[in-house]
């Protein structure tokens, strides 16, 4: 399959951002409830702005295989809310100050607030999936199959990474890594929505091995993703990345980048190195977070996990034929292909 038109990816994932949030008000409570403070803080993180992408691919991915929006709203809303209640228990996980370029929900009401809000929020998510006079009983279910599956492993993989950091786990390689971000990020923001996208698009007609093949894809696209992401923490620009710079070396986590150094550094680098993770977060000061991302370039780390970066990302360009074969070109198609370089160049 060959790409047919030049594809504005910003434009397009601004476009399924808006019809996501128009849509999500049917689910969300309303904004003027007065229910001590619920409705407020459950709309808080839906409310900032955010790029969309988990329900860009469900649209995309679904269209691409002979559905319609109409189809993949339902689930496509169920993502994008879910999604935001991760983050929110996810800032707390971390003790993260900043979301999207503003304060976390934590920091501002409190940490039993935000953990309520962020229950809310999840089971408004499930409200969306519960609607099968779309898709049918037999394909909403197949749907609510993938979405727990989906959940279970999600949570499954942000535990593997709070015991690596609790235990100060060291001796990792790329590989745990990357299977750390198959469960933990890949599963709910590439492959997930991909395959919820084609599994309803197709009405429920692609076999296991076509399936497979957009996991596959869909395992490349969030390693893509989950790189840069990663590398923006260290080099990008925070008004753009809305979430605080270094905040991954203040965290402790185990980044293509860290694992890198921890196995390349000298004794001395590698002892303060231990000595620096181990300790609570609120002992690790700046000055000694920027010491990290020194000794990250001296080492050569940033390189690293750039090369690792573009081979993931060539990788996704070589199995997207196969996870794709079945659809017909089209402008959805040429937009989830376009997605490989977006992942790679993003800024924010």
């Amino acid at each position: 399959m060959t790409a047919t038109a030049t594809i504005d990816v910003d434009a397009v994932l601004a476009g399924y951002a808006d019809l996501t949030r128009r849509e999500m008000e049917r689910y969300l409570p309303p904004p003027g409830m007065d229910d001590g403070l619920l409705a407020p803080l459950t709309r808080e993180y839906p409310d900032r702005r955010a790029k969309g992408i988990r329900p860009a691919l469900v649209f995309a991915a679904c269209q691409a295989f002979g559905g319609s929006l109409r189809e993949a709203i339902g689930p496509a809303i169920s993502i994008e809310m879910l999604h935001n209640a991760f983050l929110i228990h996810d800032d707390l996980e971390d003790e993260s100050e900043l979301r999207r370029g503003q304060p976390t929900l934590h920091r501002v009401h409190g940490v039993p607030m935000a953990i309520n809000a962020g229950d809310a929020l999840t089971v408004h998510a499930l409200a969306p999936l519960a609607d099968r006079s779309v898709l049918g009983s037999r394909l909403s279910q197949r749907v609510l199959d993938e979405t727990l599956r989906m959940a279970r492993q999600t949570v499954a993989g942000q535990g593997v990474e709070l015991r690596w950091r609790r235990d100060n786990v060291l001796d990792l390689r790329p590989a745990d890594y990357f299977n750390l971000v198959l469960q933990k990020t890949c599963c709910y923001t590439t492959i997930y929505p991909l395959r919820i996208g084609a599994l309803v698009g197709s009405r429920g007609s692609l076999d296991a091995n076509a399936m497979e093949s957009i996991s596959q894809f869909g395992f490349y696209l969030g390693s893509a993703f989950q790189i840069r992401d990663d590398l923006l923490n260290l080099v990008g620009v925070e008004d753009r990345y809305g979430k605080e710079l270094l905040g991954d070396l203040h965290e402790g986590k185990r980044t293509l980048m860290l694992i890198h150094l921890l196995a390349e550094a000298d004794d001395d680098d590698r002892s303060w190195l231990a000595d620096y993770l181990g300790r609570p977060i609120i002992d690790r000061t700046t000055a000694q977070a920027e010491h990290v991302l020194s000794l990250m370039r001296s080492y050569g780390s940033i390189d690293f996990a750039v090369i690792w970066g573009q081979a993931i990302a060539t990788a996704a360009h070589t199995v997207f034929r196969d996870a794709f074969a079945e659809a017909r070109p089209s402008v959805h198609c040429d937009f989830l292909r376009a997605m490989i370089g977006y992942m790679l160049e993003r800024s924010g």
